[in-house]
């Protein structure tokens, strides 16, 4: 087996306690489990943060200031805004690769939310999401692809209930993925506000799929 690295960044560690949390719940989870991931001693981490409380509230701090560098990826890597957007949703849904997935998430989500030093940083991560999104937004009634008409406030407030509500729903359905359910649930949203040429464009595409999933494939030759 090999020893223990001799060189462990912080930004190591935090990549090693987030692949150990997608294994493990809150009440599973130990310093050991991250410092086996990180490849080094417990020792080590408690050296470095103390606890293994301490090490996650650094990177909960982190992860409050994480959503201008992703939202600015997004924008970077998706031609319009609105494909930036549904990109984010579809991040969202990486919460969900499986059931089980999405319930050890929602365990860490409920001690966050119990803990007022973890909330604190949760809702400055969501505050500076929703605002994102109403840039997103706004840049999309700029671009022509949302009717100018739409007020970008409330509309951003849906569209993160929207995600939010249907990583719960698509929990209790499990009907596809939770990528497709989340995705058909914010373009329901958008659809109302979308430019005519945009609603045209997707309605066809839409319309498409629909006929070739009602198609009847012929039946086998004997």
């Amino acid at each position: 087996m090999p020893g223990p690295r001799q060189k462990v960044t912080d930004e190591d560690v935090f990549a090693a306690a987030a692949r150990a949390m997608s294994r493990r719940g809150p009440h599973e989870l130990t310093l050991a489990d991250i410092a086996h991931e990180a490849g080094v001693t417990p020792g080590r981490l408690v050296q470095r943060f103390g606890s293994k409380r301490a090490l996650l509230v650094t990177l909960s701090e982190r992860f409050a200031g994480s959503a201008g560098p992703i939202f600015a990826g997004l924008r970077a890597a998706h031609r319009t805004p609105l494909a930036a957007l549904r990109a984010y949703a579809a991040c969202m849904a990486d919460l969900a690769p499986t059931p089980e997935a999405l319930l050890r998430n929602l365990a860490y989500l409920q001690g966050d939310l119990a803990d007022d030093v973890l909330r604190r940083h949760l809702v400055e991560n969501a505050r500076a999401s929703r605002k994102e999104i109403e840039a997103l937004l706004e840049s999309a009634v700029a671009a022509g692809e949302l009717r100018r008409d739409v007020d970008v406030g409330p509309l951003a407030r849906v569209v993160e209930t929207a995600i939010g509500g249907s990583l719960m729903t698509w929990a209790t359905y499990r009907e596809g993925t939770a990528a497709d359910w989340i995705a058909r649930d914010v373009e329901a949203v958008l659809t109302p506000w979308l430019a005519q040429r945009h609603r045209s464009g997707r309605s066809t595409a839409s319309a498409g799929k629909r006929a070739t999933a009602g198609r009847r494939r012929p039946a086998p030759r004997r």
